[in-house]
């Protein structure tokens, strides 16, 4: 046979072992891997480079249409932009913040259009569950597609805005766990405390507090741990398979855990500033570090990578959520939005984090950013370098220290909490179904190859 693209002398992750093998590529997919295996069109050295899955970032947040509200925040081509720049290769796009919110069927066909020829990766979509789509709105998303269903215990969603995501609650979220468990999908929460986050933070801004360090006391672990207790005995009367979303706490973890040898069909995922910023550095960075869950103690960070390190936390996510902006440069970290644009530095801090510092085997690592995600969300194309899967890589180089810059990042708005952190691994090249979508000496390439996912 001969190859379109043939990947020779790096270091591939396979499902098992990376080892040094050659990939060959046709028409897409992982045709072959071996030795020696004969000519391609287009051969690819990779000599010194680690050849991993391209990673599935299986939470983005991409605001497109913004509904004449949030026209300037970050859209398909900047957002897949940089995903592709990072070495993700596919995106599990939520249903918020574009407007209207992803509830129905209407409202998906428009975020199917306004994506058309603007991907730069391929494009899963999340279905949401609000109490506004109970009367057919969630068989209607699961007819057109979607991956998962996502909702909010949490507080969230603009009232002044028609079409705006909006949180469940008790009754629209046990009525709607029904529903979703007879698709067979899976429902993902934002699991946070909205009575007492809420109050405790209007307590905290009517005192004067201003600083980052006081948001995340407003929002204490406890106020994670008790929603996903609850969601965990939901799950046990509906049926419904969850997934517990940017979970920041250990607490919340081994809820889980415990909830699994039970026999409940649970997972969780963390994301990338969990495992890499802490309380104590908030305030010398900004609002622009301000998420929700909040990044929790220092004294918290190991702890987290320990349950990454031995499987307790399914894969990891960037939560990418970045606004415009002018909703991030407040004084007053009460009134900043509460996201973080992250997408592009996902591979590398990740790799640097946890294969270079803390000696992650390189399988895990695979596991967390591809294989794990792919899994649960039965993406079966995607996820292992494997033969008959679409051929999604990234080329890593190890010990490669780089300082971000601000211009380095292709998003919409060049704003990030990782601008200025040395990082000490560089993403090379990505490619998906077979073709480079970025290379680090030319940039990224012109073309929308992306596609929507629909199962």
């Amino acid at each position: 046979m001969k190859f379109d693209t043939l990947i020779k002398n790096g270091l591939v992750i396979l499902e098992d072992e990376a080892k040094e093998v050659e990939v060959g590529i046709k028409d897409g997919k992982i045709a072959e891997i071996g030795t020696d295996l004969g000519e391609a069109s287009e051969v690819i050295d990779a000599k010194g480079l680690i050849v991993s899955p391209g990673m599935i970032d299986a939470h983005v947040h991409i605001t497109e249409p913004g509904g004449g509200y949030r026209d300037d925040w970050e859209g398909y081509e900047t957002g897949t932009r940089g995903s592709a720049k990072g070495g993700v290769t596919t995106i599990i796009e939520m249903p918020l913040n574009q407007v209207p919110a992803t509830t129905d069927h209407e409202s998906i066909q428009v975020k199917y259009e306004a994506g058309k020829g603007k991907l730069a990766v391929d494009v899963a979509s999340y279905g949401g569950l609000v109490p506004y789509n109970l009367d057919g709105g969630i068989q209607e998303l699961d007819e057109d597609g979607v991956v998962a269903y996502k909702c909010f215990v949490a507080t969230c969603g603009d009232r002044s805005i028609d079409g705006d995501f909006m949180n469940v609650d008790d009754y629209s979220l046990y009525e709607g766990m029904k529903q979703i468990a007879k698709t067979g999908k899976i429902l993902s929460i934002h699991a946070e405390n909205a009575a007492i986050t809420d109050k405790l933070g209007e307590i905290a801004y009517k005192n004067g507090e201003t600083t980052m360090a006081a948001y995340v006391d407003s929002r204490p672990a406890f106020t994670e741990v008790e929603p996903i207790q609850k969601l965990i005995l939901f799950a046990k009367e509906t049926g419904c398979r969850i997934h517990i979303v940017h979970v920041a706490c250990e607490e919340g973890v081994e809820a889980i855990v415990k909830a699994q040898k039970e026999g409940v069909d649970v997972t969780c995922e963390t994301c990338t500033h969990y495992l890499y910023f802490y309380k104590e550095e908030l305030d010398d960075i900004g609002p622009v570090v301000k998420c929700s869950p909040p990044i929790r103690e220092k004294a918290r960070l190991e702890g987290m990578w320990q349950r990454v390190l031995n499987g307790d936390i399914n894969f990891v996510t960037s939560d990418h959520s970045p606004c415009n902006p002018e909703l991030k440069d407040k004084d007053n970290a009460f009134e900043a939005w509460g996201g973080i644009a992250g997408v592009q530095n996902n591979v590398d801090v990740l790799f640097d984090e946890g294969v270079q510092k803390r000696n992650m085997s390189l399988t895990r690592f695979a596991e967390i950013i591809a294989k794990n995600p792919a899994e649960r969300f039965d993406l079966k194309e995607k996820g292992s370098i494997k033969e008959g899967k679409d051929a999604d890589f990234v080329f890593i180089k190890r010990d490669a220290p780089y300082t971000l810059k601000a211009e380095d990042l292709a998003y919409r708005h060049q704003i990030s909490p990782y601008v200025g952190r040395e990082i000490g691994a560089q993403v090379v090249r990505t490619i998906l179904r077979g073709q480079t979508t970025y290379e680090q000496a030319e940039g990224l390439k012109p073309e929308f190859i992306g596609e929507f996912i629909k199962k």
